[in-house]
């Protein structure tokens, strides 16, 4: 026969569910649209107020400068809120200047919003962009920030390229991400509070679980931080490393592109 056979169609996780690679996003972005302003809810919710914490460490361990003859330039991707940027602009008392990415406009509108009341507004700029195809040029930014944003790209190991390619040389690498505990106990108790708190308590204080249960599951299919630390070094990255957070609730993921 001459028929050409067919291409097995591609797929990935969407919580749960198994679904076509290229409907993903979509599925994701429908997640996050009725919820964008109250993001930061869903991270208290889902870590117990421990995000703040995280991502205070995260930008501790950026250190960026607070002089110099040169802009430092960060991309924050998957940033909307502005949460992150805020906390880098201010550890570098207004030297830092953040582009703050995100392919879900709803979120960057919110962001753009609480920026005018930063302490330094000037500082930050919002552009939507898709992790996967960044519209930046080869060799743009000195640091690259993604905090609980990377297990919604359906092609992880694209918008890990895409980081590389963006970053200049000497340029530090740092993702913030759920994982899962391995204390013995820790790891029953968050397993039994995600399943039967975090979802409920969703519903009852924004009216929507689905988000909260979709959040939970994909915690679960993200790659252990042994395996994503593979991933970031086949993306290009040198000195990859990661931390845990709290009994690895949390891990937060470091590398340079030397």
């Amino acid at each position: 026969m001459n028929a050409k056979s067919e291409q097995p169609e591609q797929t990935t996780h969407f919580g749960a569910a198994e679904v076509a690679l290229e409907d993903k996003q979509g599925l994701v972005n429908a997640v996050f649209d009725g919820v964008a302003s109250r993001y930061d809810l869903m991270n208290d919710l889902m870590s117990g107020g421990l995000h703040r914490l995280w991502k205070d460490a995260m930008v501790a361990r950026l250190g960026p400068p607070k002089t110099g003859g040169r802009p430092f330039k960060v991309l924050d991707m998957a940033g909307g809120t502005g949460d992150i940027a805020e906390r880098i602009v201010n550890a570098s008392h207004g030297f830092a200047q953040v582009v703050i990415s995100d392919i879900n406009q709803d979120m960057l509108d919110v962001g753009a919003e609480r920026a005018k009341n930063w302490r330094y507004p000037g500082q930050g700029e919002f552009v939507q962009a898709n992790a996967e195809e960044l519209p930046f040029g080869d060799a743009s930014f000195n640091a690259y920030t993604i905090a609980f944003g990377i297990r919604n790209v359906p092609r992880i190991e694209n918008a890990l390229k895409e980081a590389h390619r963006a970053l200049k040389r000497g340029g530090r690498f740092l993702c913030l991400e759920f994982s899962e505990p391995d204390i013995p106990g820790l790891d029953e108790i968050y397993r039994l509070f995600s399943d039967k708190v975090i979802p409920p308590m969703g519903r009852i204080v924004t009216g929507e679980a689905q988000p909260y249960q979709y959040l939970v599951e994909s915690i679960r299919q993200f790659p252990q931080p042994e395996e994503f630390s593979a991933m970031i070094s086949e993306a290009g990255f040198s000195r990859v490393s990661h931390t845990p957070l709290s009994g690895n609730i949390a891990a937060l993921h470091s590398a340079w592109k030397i």
